[in-house]
Parts: C-alpha cells; structure tokens; sequence
C-alpha cells in the first residue's frame, strides 16, 4: 500500500467509500505513516451484517469441497504476494522480519490452506443408533447427529497478530458454511484488507465477506449488536471480553472468545534451567511480550531461584532491541505511544510495590518508535498487581516458592487460566502438576504450540475452543435427525 491511497471498506462484496473518513496507520518502530484506514459508521456496520445474513442461505448451501477450493485458492494468493503482505504486516505491528513472514503472513496462509482440507470426520458426527428408551420399547429409532453452521458470525480480531488471527478466525467460519464480518484492530486494519481481498479473487461470493474497521467504539458495538448476527467470535482483553458477552447474552448469541492471560511459568529444582530461560525468555522477544500465552508469571522453586534469575537477567541483557527490519534485532516496538506509556506504568508500580528490577526498566534512546526494553521484576509477591494483572509486554515477574503444593496454589492464584507451562527433570511429576493447573493449556518444558490441539482458556481467560477441528466445532451447531428404525 502507498501512502497515498486510502482503504475503503468491504461491505456486500463492494469496495465502499467509508462514512466516517479515514485515520491514519502508524508505524510503531518509526512512527511514520503506513496508510489510511477507513473508518465506517455504525449504519455501513449493520449494512455488513445484513449483506451476510442475505449470503448465508445460498453460501451454506454451497457443498463442502467449494467452499474449501476457495480457501486454497486464497492460500495460494497469499502466498504468491508473501514478501509484500509481511512487509505491510511488519510496518502496522513492528514485528520484526522474522515475525512477520513466519508467523504473521506464513501462519495466516497456512490456515487457510488448513481449512480447506477437512477431513470427512471433522464435518459430521459419526451415526448412531439407540433404543427408544423411556418413550417405549416399540422399536428402534435411528439417530443422526450432523454438524450445521451458526449463521452470521462476527469476528474481532487482536492487533498483535493481524494474519494468523483474522485466518484463524475467518477459514473454519467459511468451511463450515457461515458468513462473516470482520471488525479488525483499529491499530493493524490494513493487513485484513489485504485478506479479503485474495478471498475476493479466490472467488467468495458477494456477501459472504464483509470487513469494516474503525476506532471508535460504536464500530465494535455494532458488529456485535446487530440483530443479523448469530456469533462473535472475539480476541482480546478480558474487561471487553465481558461486555461482549453481556451483549450476547441479551441476544442469545454464541460466543467464541479468547481473552487474556497471566500465564504461571513453575520451575522445579530439577528443571532444565537453560530450557526454562529461553522458554521464557520468549516473553521479551515474541512481539515484544504482547501475546496472551506468554509465561509472564514465573513461578520459582528456592533451591534454583537465583540460578534462573541470573540466567534470566543474563538473556535479557543479550536481547537487541531497535528497528524490527534490521537482520539482528529480537525485540522491536509495542504497538503505540499509549501502550508503551502503560508497559512503563506497571514497571514504576512493580518497584513501588516492593519488586526489584533487575533487567531494564528504562526507556531504550531511541528518537522514533515506541520500544521498552525487556524488564525482569525479581522478589516478588503472588499480591502484586504486577504479578495478578496483564501487562502485554515485555516484562517478566518472579516468585519464589518453597514446595510442589505452594507452586500449584501460586499458580491458580489468578483470575486467568489461558496457558501455563512446568519445567520439570521429573516427567511424571511435570505432567501431574499440569493435570492440576487450571488452565486451557500447559506445556510441559517447553513454550511449542500444537496447531491442532484445542485452544482457550478457563476461569476469565476466555469461552470455548478453537484451533484444528475444534473451531471447526465451534463455529458449528450439532443438530439431531431421528427417524423410526
């Protein structure tokens, strides 16, 4: 995209002028311009929402495989135009080069390329026959459970991510017969666009894809709150999370949500101390800390607390932090002035409260960009708000403990359960903690993630699952047909 051309919205499979103008996109790590976002009032939202609900019938009704060559055409158009897309994706998010081309953009195809090869298994729910139970012995009645798509689904999308995100989002809703409209970041929209249009010259049809985007709040409201829609499915904080589902609720609406997180990193005395440090270590470098699964809470047994923070300090004070396009630098900007101004909040609070910085904690000098240096908070307390509340940026805070008790109450000690992580020498003992960590996922001695393994939290970390066949699932309604044997 040129500077000079402004994004128009996407709405009924036309390329439309926005009704509230445009904003500018800036570059985190220069703060240059990266173009013009449209921002659509709340009639052109509803507008959205009602061209999907007048695609739905004819899109649900397409078969299967269709809808699938589309997705595979729109994997290889992404893909076709990789190097561009990773570059637009790198100047909105500042993600480094590395980043952007793998798990941005490469991420992002690869979903689509994901969705379009369902197996037979993942559409339909295997027939089974059951007796007629109390209703009488008469006879045998035959059952089949078959899957059927939700409707219209609403999909709002995080800022940190805006390929692999949208793609995740997006790819099952399509393959399972739903019509979708997106309200992206108001941060990172431009790189959606990008996607809808490959999707529109993979062949979608007119309605099935609507984007919009804005900043003001009423944008969100209305993608929400329109009476054409069945589903949001949304990633981002807890606190909107929660407005969300109170909208929902009113409506009946499903939900799909994936909502923050304060991930509990237990290290054991056993532990492979050089694996726990650059497994957290990620924590500073992966988008510069702002992803939910980060193991920001680490949680240390005694007898090696002072072996792993030192490892800790050691990599963070290896870390090159600069312009995310230079071939060397790990950790590049957070996303804006305003959210490096609430990273640095949560520093100067952490050392109020008693914690000690012993890696960073000052601003890097650079002229342009919005950077914090990777922060590690030591001798801290399970009460801090530095330790309970989300930061979403490079900053780690540590908490001794004594026993494999103390470090499994420590680490239900939250209101969120996204993602926690066990590095144990002892396997049987790793995998024991992780059966009694509530949380939607654990990695055991390490921070990988499985593709196909389901994702999603407990307790305030969010509703439901996606990933592989679970989203799938999740953008799904399972309807009964019985008929008598």
């Amino acid at each position: 995209m040129t500077r000079e051309r402004k994004q128009r919205l996407f709405v009924g499979g036309a390329w439309v002028e926005p009704e509230g103008g445009h904003y500018e996109v800036v570059d985190p790590a220069t703060e240059g311009l990266v173009g013009w976002a449209p921002e659509a009032s709340r009639d052109q939202v509803y507008a959205a929402c009602a061209a999907a609900r007048e695609a739905f019938g004819s899109w649900s009704r397409t078969a299967p495989e269709e809808r699938a060559a589309i997705l595979a055409r729109a994997a290889d158009l992404i893909r076709s135009r990789f190097v561009e897309y990773a570059g637009l994706a790198q100047a909105e998010t500042g993600a480094t080069t590395g980043t952007a081309r793998a798990m941005q953009v490469g991420v992002g195809a690869a979903r689509f390329a994901r969705y379009a090869r369902v197996e037979p298994a993942e559409w339909a729910i295997p027939p089974q026959i059951n007796e007629a139970g109390p209703m009488g012995k008469a006879g045998v009645m035959g059952a089949l459970a078959v899957r059927q798509p939700v409707g219209v689904v609403t999909c709002i999308t995080s800022y940190n991510n805006p390929w692999a995100n949208p793609a995740g989002k997006i790819a099952p809703a399509l393959a399972m017969g739903n019509t979708v409209v997106v309200k992206p970041a108001p941060q990172d929209p431009l790189s959606v666009f990008r996607m809808a249009e490959a999707l529109e010259a993979a062949g979608v049809p007119r309605g099935v894809l609507n984007v919009v985007s804005g900043r003001s709040v009423e944008v969100g409201e209305a993608a929400v709150d329109s009476p054409d829609v069945d589903m949001v499915s949304f990633t981002g904080s807890t606190a909107v999370g929660q407005r969300i589902g109170e909208v929902c609720g009113r409506g009946m609406k499903r939900q799909l949500m994936e909502l923050g997180g304060k991930g509990a990193a237990l290290v054991f005395d056993d532990a492979d101390l050089a694996s726990a440090v650059s497994g957290i270590g990620t924590t500073f470098s992966f988008y510069s800390g702002q992803i939910c699964t980060a193991p920001t809470r680490v949680l240390v047994q005694r007898g090696v607390y002072q072996r792993l923070v030192d490892g800790l300090t050691a990599y963070a004070g290896h870390l090159k932090v600069g312009d995310p396009r230079e071939a060397d630098t790990v950790v590049g900007p957070v996303i804006s002035a305003a959210h490096r101004e609430r990273v640095e909040t949560y520093v100067e609070l952490g050392r109020k409260e008693g914690a000690v910085v012993v890696a960073g904690g000052s601003r890097p000098s650079y002229e342009h960009g919005f950077y914090v240096a990777p922060t590690l908070l030591v001798d801290c307390t399970s009460g801090m708000r530095v330790v309970r509340e989300e930061i979403f940026g490079p900053v780690v805070s540590v908490v001794p403990f004594d026993d494999e008790e103390e470090g499994i109450a420590l680490a239900g000690d939250t209101d969120y359960g996204l993602i926690d992580y066990v590095w144990s020498g002892d396997v049987a003992r790793a995998f024991r903690v992780a059966r009694r960590l509530r949380a939607g996922g654990v990695g055991v001695n390490t921070v990988g993630r499985n593709m196909e393994a389901p994702f999603g939290g407990f307790k305030k970390s969010g509703v439901g699952r996606d990933v592989g066949s679970y989203a799938l699932h999740a953008y799904s309604e399972v309807q009964s047909i019985v008929w008598p044997g």
